[in-house]
């Protein structure tokens, strides 16, 4: 529509400069230190929802970080959207491979690049200017709520208790969601599932203290060396999944659905060349975007013991880490895998030495239907402003909360993600280009008309 159009172009140097304002602000929710930021960014969300044109918007505390939620209800006889989003931000370790301060948000070749530009303050605010446009040309023609949580990054631990406690208040018919990605701006998609999260930390304990490693060397089990057989035994020859029973549940895709998937656009030299390898890894069998879409996967986040600092010394530690993460396809549980890498760890302990394992966090996969009225709205509202219709996909990343919306408000989720994989999400130089900020702020009203007719 020509209204919407004309607001958002003059009014896009203010949007910017009211991200950029978000992403200043370092809600980091792993860290306890950075407890202040949180409740000031989500007294900044909850400002920006009230100055969009929300009726009412309020921060409610739960035994972690805040949710912030926001309403503007025209008519309850009326479709009701519900947004949801998350304004914490993973930490910027190392902050060495940054180009940038993380929380010094930098324009470069028309690209955001902070802690958040993408995942997920850039998205969210693209649902809140677009809500913005609509309030403001007056076209909104559905109800519309809002929940952006502080907790995504850790697994949402807290969130199922406030949606549990507060099932009138987020009623609504839909529920979208743009924390994804699109495989391009040139080829939109819209992802159709995510994945489900297990996620560990082992420990293991050898000798009571650190060791001379040429006294004690070769006479006491090293528990780094340990810890890496480990995990090097965690995947066999053709880096199957060897622990056991992890397959168990594992919904197969159909060969109709990776024959659609295999039509996606996939330039594997241009995909080595982005990340700076010579080849891919993965399970035998499978296409790349199979392995990272449709397909299980077990993979460390982190390892270390021992001497880690500058030059060298000679130590046989006392202890070794690491943080082991599991990626969930349909039918898969958190619980039940979570419980057979704990297993599987502890059980690998040789004499001498003892581990302990632990859960962080997980969630479970979830899948959308591409038949449904939410579904069709997005399709026609992506294709309305990139002009071709965008391809089915599934996503491999996780969004913890959406099969427990699904569980306890009874309505779908429908997915408009407007970042791509190459944003770094997670890793030092995160980015969201402008055009793909804009290009959201341009396409979700359209949603919302489009949803609202079609219902």
């Amino acid at each position: 529509m020509e209204a919407w159009k004309n607001y958002q172009e003059s009014n896009k140097e203010r949007f910017l400069d009211e991200l950029l304002q978000l992403l200043r602000i370092p809600s980091i929710s792993s860290k306890s230190e950075h407890q202040p930021d949180m409740l000031t960014c989500a007294e900044a969300v909850k400002q920006r929802l009230l100055e969009a044109g929300v009726d009412t918007a309020a921060i409610y505390p739960t035994a972690g970080h805040p949710v912030v939620y926001g309403e503007k209800i025209i008519d309850p006889t009326k479709p009701t959207v519900l947004v949801y989003g998350h304004y914490d931000v993973q930490p910027t370790d190392p902050l060495n491979l940054w180009r940038n301060d993380p929380f010094d948000p930098t324009i470069i070749d028309g690209k955001i690049f902070a802690r958040g530009a993408c995942d997920d303050k850039g998205q969210v605010y693209m649902h809140v200017k677009a809500f913005e446009t609509m309030i403001k040309t007056n076209t909104l023609i559905n109800n519309v709520k809002f929940i952006i949580e502080g907790e995504e990054e850790i697994g949402s631990p807290n969130l199922a208790t406030f949606v549990k406690a507060n099932k009138e208040l987020l009623k609504a018919d839909v529920i979208l969601i743009s924390d994804t990605s699109m495989l391009s701006m040139e080829t939109p998609s819209i992802d159709t599932g995510v994945r489900g999260l297990s996620y560990i930390e082992v420990e293991v304990t050898g000798p009571n203290r650190d060791l001379h490693s040429g006294v004690y060397g070769g006479a006491v089990a090293n528990p780094a060396t340990i810890l890496a057989k480990i995990i090097a035994s965690c995947h066999d020859e053709n880096n199957h999944i060897t622990i056991p029973g992890f397959y168990n549940d594992v919904l197969e895709s159909s060969v109709e659905e990776r024959a659609k998937m295999a039509q996606a656009p996939y330039d594997e030299n241009e995909y080595k060349k982005d990340l700076g390898v010579e080849s891919l890894w993965g399970e035998k069998g499978y296409t790349t975007s199979e392995r990272t879409g449709i397909r299980p996967t077990l993979e460390v986040n982190g390892i270390w013991g021992g001497y880690t600092g500058e030059g060298a010394k000679t130590v046989l530690p006392s202890k070794a880490y690491a943080k082991i993460s599991a990626r969930l396809v349909p039918n898969q549980s958190s619980a039940v895998i979570t419980e057979k890498l704990i297993s599987y760890f502890k059980s690998q302990a040789p004499v001498g030495v003892t581990i302990e394992a632990w859960e962080h966090h997980g969630g479970e996969p979830y899948l959308t239907p591409i038949d449904s009225v939410a579904y069709k709205a997005a399709e026609k509202a992506i294709a309305t402003t990139f002009g071709k219709t965008p391809i089915p996909v599934r996503g491999g990343g996780s969004i913890p909360i959406c099969a427990l919306f699904e569980q306890e408000l009874g309505i779908k989720i429908v997915f408009m993600g407007f970042g791509l994989d190459s944003d770094n999400l997670h890793s030092p130089n995160e980015k969201f280009d402008l055009f793909n900020f804009y290009k959201g702020i341009e396409t979700i009203p359209y949603f919302h008309k489009y949803y609202t007719e079609l219902s």
